[in-house]
């Protein structure tokens, strides 16, 4: 994974940089950033950069080298922006092996079920499926990973015995490089147990480098998020989902912008929207809103049956369209059609939901939408949320003409 892998963040990679070459390395970073921002693609980035920085006292390295006393006649300089660590880890003998994220020295910790009862599962049980994952979805949430491994319904965790295994690992010397390195994905599944790290974490040995990489920062323990030196990843942009997805998802630049637009600052929810871009999300939509605002319950119970059948994901697409319409639905409303990158039919949809609700209206269905995707993804009964999410959405609007959107 190289720094031009990552989305977008040129200001996080910068600063990453600057801490590891002006001699500023935290011995633990939380790198905190929501859903599809590529926080996970970036510690990992980082990870391989820092591998690749020598040990000034190696023999490997003939004399020893001062690496960061810039006085020194022996100082080696490191590379100061992302273009050119990328040239300077590419150019690393160990490169390959940490293009196949198999380097003794780089670790990694991630929520993992039993595969039978009674299994204390560690992270390194599934190391396979962990390369695969990330290499197919580097921008894969939790949900994705634990679907990947086949969990269905179990919850992942990491467990003290994984905790006691990285205790084990750390202590350790390291094989090639200077630092030991362990990356933890989502700490936010480490229970108490994780009370176990605290020492090892507060008083590492030497060249120990720990980095989180979560998207809750709540969800923490507070006794190892007063820990770590905290770096903000931020969503991308539109424009950065955009061109992420012209590179890497070979897409027209048409269905990049749709899609971006759609995301939200998510660029996994950019991939999941071309994934599903043959949905009819627009019939769907309409058929919802007139079982809602004028066909009554016998429609509304047939809807919420179809949509009950669609899955998580498409659920939550189809929300995320409806959200992003209402959305551009209040900016035609206010700026006019002068400032939307939209097709014709989706502006004529936008106009129509301005007939039958108001900016306030859009707002507080906007709400609505956003709170039932939070709840799909903590597994709420589909068809329960969505007959509710009706009611809500007729009692909002009741005092608008009911229209049918034909």
């Amino acid at each position: 994974m190289l720094f031009s892998d990552v989305i977008g963040q040129s200001e996080i990679k910068q600063q990453l940089i600057d801490m590891a070459s002006q001699n500023r390395l935290s011995h633990a970073i939380l790198l905190l950033g929501p859903e599809g921002s590529g926080s996970l693609a970036l510690a990992m980035a980082f990870a391989n950069f820092v591998s690749c920085i020598p040990d000034p006292s190696s023999k490997h390295n003939g004399p020893a080298l001062m690496v960061f006393d810039e006085n020194s006649p022996e100082h080696l300089k490191l590379p100061e922006n992302p273009k050119d660590a990328d040239n300077w880890m590419s150019s690393r003998s160990t490169f390959s092996k940490l293009s196949a994220m198999v380097h003794p020295d780089i670790h990694f910790s991630y929520p993992v079920i039993p595969r039978k009862s009674g299994d204390k599962p560690l992270s390194t049980d599934y190391a396979s499926e962990w390369r695969s994952f990330v290499t197919q979805y580097p921008y894969g949430n939790v949900y994705d990973w634990l679907q990947f491994i086949g969990a269905e319904n179990k919850q992942g965790n990491i467990t003290a015995h994984e905790c006691n295994d990285i205790i084990r690992k750390l202590y350790l010397k390291s094989f090639e490089s200077r630092y030991k390195i362990l990356v933890m994905w989502m700490p936010e599944y480490l229970g108490n147990e994780g009370n176990k790290l605290l020492k090892l974490i507060e008083e590492p040995p030497p060249d120990t480098l720990f980095l989180f990489v979560a998207e809750n920062e709540s969800q923490i323990l507070p006794t190892i998020l007063s820990r770590t030196q905290l770096v903000k990843v931020p969503s991308p942009t539109v424009d950065e989902i955009e061109e992420g997805l012209i590179r890497f998802a070979n897409v027209s630049p048409e269905q990049a912008r749709q899609a971006a637009s759609i995301s939200q600052g998510n660029y996994r929810e950019a991939l999941q929207v071309l994934q599903h871009a043959e949905e009819d999300w627009q019939a769907l939509l309409r058929d919802w809103l007139n079982a809602a605002l004028k066909t009554g319950p016998i429609a509304q119970v047939r809807w919420v049956e179809e949509i009950g059948r669609l899955g998580r994901e498409k659920q939550k697409q189809f929300l995320r369209y409806f959200n992003h319409l209402l959305e551009q639905a209040v900016r035609l409303e206010i700026l006019g059609d002068l400032h939307l990158n939209m097709s014709a039919s989706e502006m004529d949809f936008a106009a129509r939901l301005n007939k039958i609700a108001d900016v306030s209206q859009q707002q507080a269905i906007i709400e609505e939408l956003d709170r039932a995707v939070y709840y799909i993804e903590r597994n709420a009964h589909a068809k329960m949320l969505f007959m509710s999410l009706t009611i809500r959405l007729y009692h909002i609007i009741a005092n608008k003409e009911n229209i049918i959107l034909n």
